[in-house]
């Protein structure tokens, strides 16, 4: 399986799509989400966690690293590293208790995080396109390759 590149117009789109993505993952697995600053990530993270049940705000890690979320007997964790200033610090805040079978992990910035982090199910790449977005999702295994071939 290959990459699935997608167009992706205006927010109510980028939320969608992470409603669907929600209903493929089941709450289980690691994405990481790649992209400049505005690109996306937060946008798609939101559509994601909303798509798995929760109901209240979903707002980006940027200061606390990691968002938690339960919702029911679903567990989701969306990190930020955008303002890591050393890997290692994910170390100290016990990084691999998050990395479950039974959890979801969305990650921005992930090399931030690098030689820290497990390796993703999934990479999604978001890059500015005129007034959309591209949206690349590059499978990392076969559970990123199950997703795919559903979105394809």
């Amino acid at each position: 399986m290959s990459e699935v590149t997608l167009q992706v117009d205006g927010e109510d789109a980028m939320v969608a799509l992470g409603a669907r993505l929600a209903q493929l993952t089941a709450a289980k697995g690691v994405i990481f989400l790649e992209g400049d600053l505005g690109a996306g990530k937060t946008t798609l993270s939101r559509g994601l966690i909303r798509g798995l049940g929760h109901e209240g705000a979903v707002k980006s890690p940027t200061f606390t690293l990691v968002e938690p979320y339960e919702i029911g007997a679903l567990r989701a964790f969306h990190f930020d590293l955008y303002r890591l200033t050393d890997p290692e610090e994910l170390e100290y805040m016990g990084i691999r208790d998050y990395f479950a079978d039974d959890a979801l992990c969305l990650i921005e910035w992930p090399a931030r995080g690098k030689g820290f982090l497990p390796k993703p199910d999934l990479t999604i790449t978001i890059t500015h396109q005129g007034a959309g977005r591209t949206v690349t999702l590059n499978p990392q295994g076969p559970r990123g390759e199950r997703w795919c071939a559903a979105l394809a």
